[in-house]
């Protein structure tokens, strides 16, 4: 697939844009920033402004298109692009910038007649992460009918932009897909951060003690290209186990005390439920930290 792929220089980004290309992908990464990946074609390109986000959408992604009778039009978008969370921009900005990038890049690319965006929610959306306090979910396993009623200019910003999606999706029947993906961890992050994780959980409570390896979000956006015909949905992104050593009896009792169990869970299962991404989208994550450390518990 020819695929526009914007913000593909960020923390998951640089992962993921690569990891298409090495798929059979054909990729063009949008942003403000070169990759400098010789599978990716890097574009400067600043999203918020209108004229530059359609202009590049529609034009050649490489010098080996002039060969073509035409200038072939982009089969997928996939929309990374952002202020990555609060406290790097004023809160104004952070959402300003958001959203009207998100609004820019799904006008162009339904106006393009481009059949696909997936586009990058967050786990953040459900108002746990960066709330003023503690703020437990309503029930667990979270899953995507949990309601999203965040504080922060970040994640307002994202809520904003399912809203949008699910507009544009009525607008035009395209497919488009939102991935509340949860904290995207590197794969040498494991041995960085992780210890601190396994020896104290509470560092891992925002996130609702999930986490993403970059690979298998990557895995993730080739499930979402290559499954057609699912209108407007959202869907948790995270990998099956939880990123602490406790077990979910133990974090329930320490962290959750009070809030309903929707359904049973196993010993190690994240609280961020990726039930639908694995029926809808044959989503597998591959990965864990346990590939690296040794479990205490084992």
């Amino acid at each position: 697939m020819r695929i526009f792929f914007t913000g593909g220089s960020g923390k998951a980004g640089k992962h993921v844009a690569p990891y298409l290309a090495s798929q059979g992908h054909q990729v063009t990464n949008a942003d403000l920033t070169p990759l400098g990946h010789p599978d990716v074609n890097d574009l400067k390109v600043d999203l918020t402004d209108a004229g530059q986000t359609y202009s590049a959408m529609a034009q050649m992604a490489s010098m080996d298109e002039l060969d073509l009778p035409s200038v072939p039009s982009y089969d997928a978008v996939v929309h990374f692009a952002a202020i990555p969370r609060i406290l790097l921009t004023p809160d104004a900005t952070t959402y300003a910038i958001n959203i009207l990038s998100t609004y820019h890049v799904l006008e162009a690319a339904t106006r393009l007649g481009i059949p696909k965006v997936i586009f990058a929610s967050s786990e953040t959306t459900y108002g746990i992460c960066f709330a003023q306090g503690e703020r437990k979910p309503l029930y667990v396993p979270v899953d995507e009918e949990h309601p999203v009623v965040p504080e922060d200019s970040y994640a307002m910003s994202k809520v904003a932009s399912e809203v949008t999606a699910r507009s544009f999706h009525a607008r035009t029947s395209s497919d488009i897909y939102g991935l509340r993906i949860n904290n995207v961890i590197e794969p040498h992050e494991y041995e960085e951060y992780f210890p601190d994780y396994l020896e104290d959980p509470s560092l891992r409570r925002r996130n609702v003690f999930a986490y993403i390896d970059t690979r298998d979000l990557g895995q993730m956006v080739q499930r979402c290209l290559t499954t057609d015909g699912l209108g407007f949905e959202v869907f948790n992104v995270a990998n099956a186990d939880m990123s602490v050593a406790a077990t979910t009896d133990e974090i329930r009792e320490k962290f959750y005390e009070g809030v309903e169990l929707r359904r049973e869970m196993g010993r190690d299962e994240t609280f961020y439920s990726i039930d639908k991404a694995r029926e809808m989208l044959g989503f597998d994550p591959q990965h864990s930290w346990r590939d690296v450390l040794a479990d205490p518990r084992a």
